[in-house]
């Protein structure tokens, strides 16, 4: 068994700043699995969940144990195993916390530090027994190393605050007392039976004493401050993606009930001049009705969304007869294209009722779709009496319809689109439109309808 030379104290607070980078290090490491991230957002686990948890702490940990094994202490720094084993613990509960120590320690068993596994295994426990007395497990994460904040909640005394802080305290001295613990250990039992970075000199230095407690110290809480990063990271995505899909739940709302006003409108102005005409608009209107009520994807190929626009406009043919005209200029390739629901139906809608209805000899509409430089054009437009320069600045803010569908935009893609008007009056209104070319995924997550289940190209 080889023991490492004599060092002096500048050395040693060397060796335990490196200490410290391999403790960052590894737990940076370890939240890029994604698997491992995925049981660090959870708070109640199944054993099988435990058991992994503990399997991944384990393998990256027990592998610092083993280098510095291999190399005969050469490499002091990269041994983590007793704190991972705390880690474990403090993490995952009793039972991630037992089984960590045992594997982190088994590379030291077999050099002969016999101490090694029913320590780690101890302090793993300890660990679990700190989890347990958490008033809530996300006081883990908030855990400080530094003493004069825990003391300043403790001093104001409310009740929260103050569970809060007993056990901010608490796990502090337990982390100190654990390694005092190995300290005790090695010098009862001997420096072969428990690896330590203890100064080899018979009289210590307070400092180097006192530097190797804050570095145990440390080296349990940066794990837990990164993992607790990346934890925030997830749940500000989650909240972000909730609040997006709020957002168009609620955009979605005001185009419905939008579109359902003026199509009873139209019913209305019917029933007395011609009844027969609407009760033929009131039967198209059950059926776009339940369409609307069968639908709840935020995508759909735009097949289907021309399919819509096609019902509508045999309610508004019904009205207009003759004088409105509709015409499509499709490409076959992008109809199996994925576009967000509800996204021609406003702009058809206000072609026909401040573009055309306002012209006494009628006019068409067209809708065109293609494909350029792996982008999905849409433009819909008309020859109808066009919008004035000063109303046309603020169309993409103001009403129901298009300002509608840009926010609708703004809220699934962010910068990746384009949206523009081109009128002039008399001339007609063009509504351009751009967007990533999305293709439908044969996979279960493509049905709830979201962007990120889509594949772009």
């Amino acid at each position: 068994m080889h023991s490492p030379p004599p060092v002096h104290l500048d050395q040693q607070l060397v060796v335990l700043l490196v200490k410290l980078a391999v403790a960052a290090s590894a737990a940076s490491i370890l939240v890029r699995f994604t698997a491992f991230k995925k049981l660090l957002m959870r708070e109640e686990r199944t054993l099988a969940q435990r058991i992994r948890l503990a399997l991944g702490i384990a393998l990256l940990f027990g592998a610092g144990v083993g280098v510095r094994v291999l190399t005969h202490n050469s490499y002091q720094a990269v041994d983590l195993g007793f704190e991972s084993s705390l880690i474990a613990g403090i993490v995952g509960g009793y039972v991630s916390g037992l089984l960590a120590g045992v594997l982190i320690s088994t590379p030291a068993m077999f050099h002969g530090e016999f101490l090694s596994m029913p320590l780690f295994a101890l302090v793993g426990v300890l660990g679990g027994l700190l989890r347990d007395c958490a008033p809530d497990h996300e006081e883990i994460w908030r855990f400080s190393p530094f003493l004069d904040l825990g003391l300043y909640r403790l001093l104001r005394g409310r009740q929260h605050d103050y569970r809060r802080t007993l056990f901010h305290l608490s796990l502090l001295a337990a982390i100190l007392f654990a390694e005092f613990l190995r300290w005790s250990m090695r010098g009862i039992f001997g420096a072969g039976t428990v690896f330590s970075l203890h100064p080899n000199w018979e009289d210590p230095h307070p400092l180097a004493i006192a530097a190797v407690y804050a570095t145990t110290l440390f080296a349990v809480t940066l794990p837990l401050k990164i993992w607790n990063n990346t934890r925030n990271e997830a749940k500000l995505e989650a909240q972000a993606r909730l609040l997006n899909e709020a957002r168009l739940e609620a955009l979605s709302s005001q185009i419905n009930p939008h579109f359902l006003f003026n199509t009873l409108n139209s019913v209305s102005s019917l029933i007395r001049t011609n009844p027969e005409q609407a009760r033929l608009v009131v039967y198209k209107l059950s059926s776009i009705l339940r369409k609307l009520l069968r639908k709840h994807e935020t995508f759909t190929p735009l097949r289907e969304e021309l399919a819509f626009i096609d019902d509508y406009l045999a309610i508004e043919l019904v009205r207009f007869g003759d004088k409105l005209r509709f015409e499509k200029e499709v490409d076959p390739e992008t109809l199996d294209r994925l576009v967000p629901s509800m996204l021609l139906q406003p702009l058809v809608e206000n072609s026909i009722r401040h573009g055309l209805s306002g012209k006494v000899e009628g006019g068409t509409i067209r809708v065109c779709g293609r494909l350029v430089n792996q982008r999905l054009e849409l433009r819909v437009e008309d020859d109808g009496v066009g919008i004035s320069e000063a109303r046309l600045a603020t169309l993409l803010e103001h009403g129901i319809g298009v300002s509608n569908v840009n926010a609708r935009l703004k809220v699934l893609f962010g910068n990746d689109y384009r949206m523009y008007i081109d009128s002039r009056p008399g001339a007609g209104t063009k509504t351009h439109i751009e967007l990533p070319d999305l293709h439908p995924q044969p996979d279960a997550a493509a049905a709830s309808g979201h962007y990120p289940s889509v594949q772009t190209r």
